[in-house]
């Protein structure tokens, strides 16, 4: 498949940080006219890491560090959310531990931290986070295994497990669907859908029958919940409809598929998100069948927006890993990018 230019060129800052880049985020707005980052790094030369909020700033984009919290540990996951209008930064670690910061509004500083200690909630590395919007409920998942809550309240974190496998399977990937749903993903190309309502185990799975490869991605949009958009190994993107179980949506890889189109990136596919920023024609009117546009980003270091029955639009191609990138919620032009090259880019689309 040939691969587009957007009509119109967005534009590109890079911005070196001179230590690795574990994660990036937007966080919150806390006013109408500022903006802030949240970036996870790692110093390789003294083997310590941190969290550190950056503001932006205007003619020209800069991104200037404005309050920094030292992690015990390597970030593996980083998610932001926002909790009685305050913000909120929770960070989970390759030992295990999960960490949520409070971000005082006023000053846009990190105010202070609660914690889960290492092995209260996995034996090994946390594969990923995913936080309810608007409220404080977090969802970690791993190898091992284990899918736990943690939730934020007056009197501080409280959490449980909800599953263990013992080993049997591992999830690399979790995603709010509802207030009491969600999804997981991991080997094999494997969704499962849980709702807290049901206990006991997943109430439904999905297993890709073409190709051995692993989900390290998910999304789901709030007003489809019903369908999943997953990320993967071999360049894959795929939407699996809880309507139509067993037959999901190629938007792209597997070559050699039948069913599927190439792919814009032949890697692995690090992160996922729909897509606001691109108008579908009339959404209102598209079909619940039909995918909403997605943004992807890769190993192989592109950065593409990618749409059901459409060329792929490369918006970014580095010649290092983009390894993660969130879309700002409030400008959904903006989208902030972690290069494995100890950058962050930062694309403003016309």
């Amino acid at each position: 498949m040939a691969i587009a230019s957007p009509q119109q060129q967005p534009q590109i800052h890079r911005f070196p940080q001179f230590k690795y880049v574990d994660g990036v985020r937007w966080l919150p707005p806390l006013s109408a006219f500022s903006r802030f980052a949240v970036i996870a790094l790692f110093d390789s030369d003294s083997d310590s890491s941190s969290i550190e909020i950056h503001s932006l700033t205007q003619n020209p984009l800069d991104i200037v560090p404005h309050s920094t919290w030292i992690s015990p540990s390597r970030v593996s996951s980083l998610k932001t959310s926002q909790l009685h209008r305050n913000p909120l930064v929770f960070a989970s670690t390759y030992t295990g531990s999960l960490h949520v910061l409070s971000v005082e509004p006023m000053e846009a500083s990190l105010d202070s931290e609660l914690s889960v200690p290492e092995k209260m909630l996995h034996d090994g590395p946390i594969s990923c986070v995913d936080v309810m919007d608007g409220g404080g409920e977090c969802l970690t998942v791993s190898e091992d295994g284990r899918v736990s809550l943690v939730s934020v309240g007056e009197s501080g974190l409280s959490y449980r497990r909800i599953f263990d496998s013992n080993g049997l399977v591992s999830y690399n990937a979790v995603k709010w669907a509802s207030p009491t749903e969600f999804v997981t993903g991991g080997c094999g190309f494997s969704l499962q859908w849980w709702d807290q309502r049901k206990p006991g185990g997943a109430v439904s799975q999905f297993k890709a029958n073409w190709a051995s490869g692993i989900v390290h991605c998910i999304d789901i949009h709030p007003s489809r919940k019903h369908t999943c958009l997953a990320g993967g190994s071999f360049g894959t993107v795929f939407a699996w409809d809880l309507r139509s179980q067993q037959q999901p949506i190629i938007l792209s890889g597997l070559e050699g598929s039948k069913t599927s189109n190439p792919s814009p990136c032949e890697s692995e596919v690090w992160e996922v998100h729909y897509d606001p920023y691109i108008k579908s024609g009339n959404l209102g009117g598209m079909s619940s069948t039909q995918i909403l546009p997605a943004m992807i980003c890769s190993e192989d270091g592109i950065l593409t927006s990618i749409e059901q029955g459409k060329e792929p639009v490369e918006l970014l191609a580095e010649p290092c890993a983009i390894n993660g990138f969130d879309i700002n919620r409030q400008h959904p032009s903006e989208v902030i990018c972690n290069l494995e090259w100890e950058s962050v880019a930062i694309l403003s689309r016309p």
